[in-house]
C-alpha cells in the first residue's frame, strides 16, 4: 500500500484524537495514532517498537539503520483537550487556508512526524552509517509518563537529540522546570467568638504565604539567567481554598502555587527550603501541615552552548540558541546520554489555543533542516 502524501498524513493523525489530560473524562488513548505511525515507518524500512506505557497510552521507537550513536528525531503524539466551539472548523479536520495547515496538534506537534518522513524518504537508499531513530511518546500535555518511561529504563538512545516543539525553527538549548505543588494545613475549627475553641487553618497559611514569599525574594536574588526573557526564577500562587462560614475557625485551608526553577536548581532541594519553612511553622501554631508535588516536577533543563549539536543547529538555521519558558521532554532524553536541543517548525504563540496552524512556508525549511541534521549524525558521521 503506497505511503500516502505529506499532507494526507497530516490529515490522518490530525483525524485521530488523542487528547490526554489530568481530568479522566477528557483522558484519550494515543495507541490508536501510534499504530498508524508505526505502520507508515514500518513500510518505509523501519524497525518499529511499540512501548506500552498505561491501558491506552503507549510510545513508539521506530529505529533505521544499527549501531551506536546516531540521531533521534523525537516528539508527542498527545494534545491538549479542546473546544471545537471555539475553532472557525473542525479541530480534526485538516483545513487549508492562509497559506496555513489549520488542525488540532499540526503545530504542537504531531505535524512534527510526516515532516520527518517526508524529510527521510529520499535518504532510505544511501547506507545508514548510524542509526536514525523516531520517537513518539504519550501523555507530554499531562503527566509526561512516555518520557519518564524511557529516563527510568535507562536504555540510552542516541548521540543527539532533536525535539519538534514549535520553536520557530530557532534551536533551543535551554527551559525552565516545572513544579506543581500543595500544602495542606489541617488546623481545628470552632467557635469564632473565643480563638481558644480552635488553630486557624486559614491563619497558619497565612503565615506559610509569608514564607513562600520570603523564600521567592531569596531565590530571585540569588539565581538569574539573563538569557530567559524573565531572568528569575518564578513563584505564583494559583489558588487557595479553606474554611466554610465567617462564625467558625477555619480547620482546613489548602493553597496549590506553581514554582518555575532555572537551570542549576535543583528542584528537591527547593522542596527542602519550603519544608524547613513550614515545620517550625506547624509546631508554632499547632496545625498538621502536608506539603509535596500535586504531579512530577518537570526538570530544568540546559544543553551546553559550546555542545556539537547546538554549534550544528546554530550553523544550519542562522540563529543563535535561545531559552524558552515552557517545559518540554529534553531534560529525560538527556538523562539517557542525549545531546538535546528543541526545534521545531510550529509557532508556540498558537499552540493551545483555539485554530491551532502551521504555517506552510515553514514545511520546506524544517525538511532540508532535518535531511541535514540525518546527513550529519547518521549518514556521514564524524
Amino acid at each position: 500500500m503506497p505511503l500516502p502524501s505529506l499532507k494526507q498524513q497530516f490529515a490522518e493523525l490530525i483525524a485521530l484524537p488523542s487528547v490526554s489530560c489530568t481530568q479522566a473524562a477528557l483522558d484519550l488513548p494515543n495507541r490508536p495514532l501510534i499504530e498508524r505511525l508505526a505502520g507508515w515507518l514500518s513500510d518505509l524500512g523501519f524497525a518499529c517498537e511499540i512501548q506500552d506505557i498505561a491501558p491506552g497510552k503507549a510510545n513508539l521507537l521506530a529505529t533505521y539503520g544499527s549501531g551506536p550513536g546516531g540521531l533521534v528525531l523525537a516528539g508527542h503524539s498527545d494534545t491538549v483537550p479542546f473546544d471545537a466551539a471555539l475553532w472557525q472548523s473542525d479541530p480534526l479536520a485538516l483545513r487549508e487556508a492562509d497559506d496555513r495547515w489549520y488542525g488540532l496538534g499540526s503545530c504542537d506537534m504531531k505535524g512534527f512526524f510526516p515532516l520527518i518522513i517526508e524529510a527521510v524518504k529520499p535518504l532510505l537508499e544511501r547506507p545508514f552509517r548510524r542509526p536514525l531513530l523516531i520517537l513518539a511518546t504519550c501523555d507530554e500535555e499531562s503527566s509526561m509518563s512516555g518520557a519518564r518511561a524511557l529516563a527510568a529504563a535507562g536504555r540510552p538512545l542516541g548521540r543527539a537529540a532533536v525535539i519538534g516543539e514549535p520553536t520557530g525553527l530557532k534551536p533551543i538549548r535551554l527551559h525552565k522546570g516545572v513544579m506543581m505543588e500543595r500544602i495542606d494545613i489541617h488546623g481545628q475549627s470552632g467557635h469564632s467568638s473565643d480563638p481558644n475553641l480552635g488553630r486557624s487553618a486559614l491563619e497558619a497559611m497565612h503565615a506559610a504565604i509569608g514564607e513562600l514569599l520570603a523564600l521567592r525574594g531569596q531565590w530571585q536574588r540569588e539565581f538569574a539567567n539573563p538569557l530567559f526573557n524573565v531572568p528569575q526564577p518564578t513563584l505564583n500562587l494559583g489558588c487557595i481554598h479553606g474554611g466554610d462560614n465567617p462564625n467558625r475557625i477555619c480547620g482546613q485551608c489548602a493553597l496549590e502555587f506553581d514554582l518555575r526553577p532555572l537551570p542549576g536548581m535543583d528542584p528537591e532541594q527547593l522542596r527542602a527550603a519550603i519544608r524547613g519553612k513550614l515545620q517550625p511553622l506547624a509546631e508554632q501554631r499547632g496545625v498538621r501541615i502536608d506539603y509535596g508535588p500535586l504531579f512530577p516536577g518537570v526538570p530544568p533543563f540546559e544543553q551546553a552552548a559550546d555542545s556539537e549539536l547546538v554549534r550544528l543547529a546554530e550553523r544550519l538555521t542562522g540563529t543563535a540558541a535561545e531559552a524558552v519558558a515552557f517545559g518540554t521532554e529534553a531534560p529525560y532524553l538527556q538523562q539517557l546520554g542525549c545531546e538535546t536541543i528543541v526545534l521545531g517548525p510550529g509557532d508556540i504563540a498558537c499552540a493551545h489555543q483555539p485554530d491551532e496552524y502551521l504555517d506552510l512556508a515553514r514545511i520546506a525549511p524544517c525538511v532540508e533542516l532535518l535531511r541535514q541534521l540525518i546527513g550529519h549524525y547518521c549518514l556521514n558521521p564524524a
